[in-house]
């Protein structure tokens, strides 16, 4: 095992970035690692905003057009292996932003987060459970930890 591997079996640094929509799962993402009742700390999860640190990138909200450059940026500054959490319903599919004006679809958002970066692990909700998000990022952990 190398540096990398054994790191990882010390603590996993998780990355939040939202690409749009209302920040309710981006809330509830933050509660679930800093708060109290949920404490992912006590399990050596931590959320980080430097993506050469991050294991596991959790992205919310719909993909906006302002944001797409941005998020593959942030997905390729992340180092191997490329873990991704979708996270709500807005990254899944759209959510109430995927048809803004009628049948039309908005040109400002260019889509799922599974358009634009590969999806790991899918979380629904409207806003996403904090106990969701936490075991999405644990469904990832064997892929993390076989990586060297």
């Amino acid at each position: 095992m190398g540096i990398k591997g054994f790191s990882r079996t010390k603590a996993i640094h998780v990355m939040l970035v939202y690409t749009g929509g209302c920040n309710g799962c981006d809330i509830e993402i933050v509660n679930s690692i800093l708060s109290p009742r949920f404490d992912a700390e006590q399990y050596n999860v931590f959320l980080t905003w430097n993506p050469r640190e991050a294991d596991v990138l959790v992205v919310t909200g719909p993909v906006t057009h302002l944001n797409r450059k941005p998020l593959e940026e942030i997905y390729n500054a992340i180092p191997n292996p490329k873990l991704v959490v979708a996270a709500g319903s807005c990254a899944l599919m759209g959510g109430v932003y995927k048809n803004c004006y009628g049948d039309i679809q908005s040109e400002e958002i260019e889509g799922p987060v599974e358009n634009i970066i590969p999806v790991n692990a899918k979380i629904p909700g409207c806003a996403v459970r904090p106990q969701d998000v936490l075991a999405g990022v644990v469904s990832l952990l064997p892929i993390l930890l076989d990586a060297d």
